[in-house]
């Protein structure tokens, strides 16, 4: 607990955002809304070896045990693969594949594919099959609405060709694909949401009065873009970004998340 008067040990992140987050920390009912990788986590090769760092992980399980206040992973991964890598109490909402799927209190995961959607999933499959097969270093990741191209490890002319590829290939067999870009990835889905509506129905879910929202890739812009004036959004690392604020990378979001954590817990008994 601290002193909301004291200077936090956290004044190293910048003044602006250190004097944004006491005010986002006297609301009623807070949301904290979180990418993972590369925001909690450092960004890796091997998705499944990714693991937020010790002090974020620390933070996020303070903010979970916090009366008026809920927190939120909205990550591009399949809720599966979320829960493995986050491993956070059942408390934690889940949202998976930039809002596809869900995981909210009830138990269970909310996807509800239709029989021409996994039709199209199937034939997507094998359309990109015949695009990473022959380079190498270039695999597909399965979402249950789709996939995502990877090309972290590949070459760069690899990487190039696989992107260049897999758009010419996917568009001339199918309509209305929603492909999103990222850091070495392709994402391929044949149903369209974004971190934005995901966001927004999270908001209204857990009837927020203000939402605290972190993330780093071009992607995470659809949630920055759904923040409010009463919000505040944290970019981690470089690039354009509609957040009003901005960190070096997950050791700095850590910290941001450590004095979130220390400016709610000292305020939290006048909600």
């Amino acid at each position: 607990m601290v002193d909301i008067d004291v200077p936090p040990k956290s004044s190293r992140l910048p003044e602006t955002l250190v004097g944004a987050m006491r005010e986002l920390a006297r609301t009623k009912r807070l949301l904290v809304a979180l990418d993972f990788d590369g925001t909690l986590a450092p960004t890796v090769d091997i998705p499944e070896q990714a693991r937020a760092t010790p002090e974020a992980r620390a933070a996020v399980l303070r903010l979970l045990e916090m009366p008026h206040t809920r927190v939120a992973l909205v990550s591009g991964r399949a809720i599966r693969s979320l829960e493995e890598v986050a491993d956070l109490p059942d408390t934690a909402l889940l949202v998976g594949s930039h809002g596809i799927e869900l995981r909210l209190d009830e138990p269970g995961i909310i996807l509800d594919l239709d029989a021409q959607e996994l039709e199209r999933v199937a034939r997507l499959s094998a359309v990109l099959a015949d695009v990473a097969e022959p380079l190498d270093q270039v695999w597909i990741e399965p979402k249950p609405a789709g996939f995502t191209l990877h090309t972290r490890l590949a070459t760069e002319n690899d990487s190039r060709h696989a992107h260049l590829e897999a758009l010419e290939a996917t568009r001339a067999e199918f309509d209305g694909l929603t492909v999103r870009s990222g850091k070495d990835v392709l994402e391929f889905s044949v149903r369209s949401a974004t971190k934005g509506e995901a966001l927004e129905h999270l908001r209204e879910y857990t009837a927020a009065t203000a939402v605290f929202f972190a993330g780093d890739d071009v992607t995470d812009e659809d949630a920055f873009a759904a923040l409010t004036a009463d919000d505040l959004g944290l970019k981690s690392g470089e690039g354009a970004t509609l957040a009003q604020h901005r960190v070096a990378g997950p050791t700095q979001i850590a910290r941001a998340l450590t004095l979130l954590a220390d400016l709610r817990e000292g305020d939290v008994h006048e909600q």
